[in-house]
């Protein structure tokens, strides 16, 4: 999940938000190159990758909007609902209740933050009331086991609940020091990051902690400030977890932001190596061009222009990536994708939304990074915002537009599913080896049928994505209420 915290309110967001510029979007998207924050979540130990979809506006127990988190464990085959781990607020042992409106999955992040060697995720319910206020927010870790996430956890206690709400609306981990040890940073309404290192204890007592103010100048916007969104990776290949941060200017209303490197050092972030970076509000970091340094991809969903004829800055119609690749000394050289980049499929329009979501993981296992790029609000064949998915292939020469690009959508034969109105497919995607074999494999979230949501399984064929032996994951089969608009799939931890 973004503005208002999270991919909020699909519904209404949808074309209208994107050519306002106003997206509605959540967590960060984020492949570590550490020692601690693998590529894919392992909440079992069995060496092949998880994955964590969120339904933020679950209902729990008659409790609207209380939120949920599913856990998809790979397996040989993939994922399915048939192995699965659903937890909310009221499972035993996890920290607080269910309440109407705590959006419980609002963010996640996963590492092994207590050392046993199975992940453990961090989850967020960053509306919910701790005493008088209202949007307080909360933040749990909840622990792995040799059967999985156990839904068992402590508590992230707000260290300054004074000085802002909406704690834990962005999340993200790593080892920002190198020290061997899970770091989780903690965003806000403010500007301040909460960054809790060295791990957590069985009582949730953390080793240590320290404040960061990266150069975020927050607009006068009428939702929440502080950071869009945070990411984590290794950007300049020193085995250390840098973090960029997504954050707003003053220049305008509509939220065109400037994102910021801050760099990992042996005494944890810096601010004062920081660096401006291109716009986006939801970020990768891979090794596209596999150089041994980890490269920003930023999506700026956004179009060239707002409603009224407003220019925008360094956007295009329909959407627009920015990818800047690493360096021994961070950021370097940078370049931007767009559908109207060499055989992209599809074309630059007003309001496709490309960029809306986008990550990062090898597909055929070649040794580069390979980028998966989504345009949910894009029309297909006159349905309004159905919604597609593009993969993009890496190389030595970074991401290849000329060829072996694929367009996916729900009319894709074989895919699970039709092109419906307002399904926006690829509302998040998720590149993640869930069946063991070293490739990634894909998964879509969608709106679906009124706000449900979904997942849609595509595997890789150690070549390619591939629609043989796909699958679509539905809420109902996945202990999921579809009282409402639980919005299931709407965010992956990352």
């Amino acid at each position: 999940m973004h503005k208002h915290q999270l991919r909020l309110a699909l519904a209404t967001a949808t074309a209208a938000a994107l050519t306002g510029g106003l997206l509605t979007l959540t967590a960060s998207t984020a492949t570590a190159a550490d020692s601690v924050h693998v590529p894919y979540a392992d909440f079992n130990g069995d060496g092949i990758g998880d994955i964590v979809a969120s339904a933020p506006f679950a209902y729990v127990n008659g409790r609207a909007d209380a939120g949920q988190v599913v856990v998809l464990y790979g397996t040989a085959t993939g994922v399915s609902s048939a192995k699965r781990t659903t937890i909310s607020q009221d499972t035993a042992g996890s920290p607080g209740t269910a309440e109407a409106g705590d959006i419980f999955g609002a963010d996640t992040a996963y590492a092994d933050f207590n050392g046993d060697g199975y992940d453990d995720l961090a989850v967020s319910s960053s509306r919910e009331k701790v005493g008088t206020d209202t949007n307080g927010g909360g933040v749990a870790v909840l622990w792995g086991s040799a059967s999985g996430l156990t839904g068992k956890g402590v508590t992230v206690a707000d260290p300054a609940p004074s000085s802002h709400d909406f704690w834990g609306k962005d999340l993200a981990a790593g080892d920002f020091d190198g020290d061997g040890k899970a770091d989780l940073a903690v965003g806000n309404s403010s500007n301040t990051i909460h960054v809790f290192k060295g791990g957590f204890s069985s009582t949730g007592t953390a080793g240590g902690r320290y404040t960061i103010k990266p150069p975020i100048i927050n607009g006068s916007n009428d939702y929440p400030y502080g950071p869009v969104s945070l990411t984590a990776g290794d950007v300049n290949g020193d085995n250390r977890t840098d973090l960029i941060v997504d954050g707003y200017e003053t220049q305008s209303d509509y939220g065109w932001n400037t994102n910021y490197y801050v760099p990992g050092t042996a005494s944890g972030l810096s601010v004062a190596s920081a660096q401006a970076l291109k716009p986006g509000i939801i970020t990768a970091i891979g090794d596209i061009n596999g150089d041994g340094y980890g490269d920003i991809v930023s999506g700026a969903g956004w179009d060239a222009t707002t409603e009224d004829g407003t220019p925008v800055p360094d956007a295009a119609n329909g959407g627009k990536v920015n990818i800047t690749y690493g360096s021994a000394s961070g950021p370097a050289g940078t370049a931007g994708i767009t559908q109207n980049s060499g055989n992209v499929p599809g074309t630059s329009e007003k309001g496709d939304g490309f960029g809306w979501d986008l990550d990062l993981g090898d597909i055929n296992g070649d040794g580069y990074q390979d980028l998966v790029v989504s345009s949910p609000t894009e029309d297909i064949a006159g349905v309004t915002n159905t919604g597609q998915v593009t993969v993009l292939y890496g190389s030595a020469s970074g991401i290849d537009t000329a060829s072996g690009i694929q367009g996916l959508a729900q009319s894709t034969a074989d895919v699970p599913g039709n092109d419906e109105k307002n399904d926006l497919f690829g509302a998040d995607v998720k590149l993640d080896d869930v069946t063991g074999d070293g490739k990634a494999d894909l998964v879509i979230g969608s709106y679906e049928n009124d706000g449900n949501g979904g997942l849609t399984y595509l595997p890789s064929n150690g070549t390619k994505i591939t629609t043989s032996g796909s699958r679509s994951v539905a809420p109902s089969t996945s202990g999921v209420s579809t009282a409402g608009t639980p919005q299931f799939g709407v965010n992956f931890a990352d």
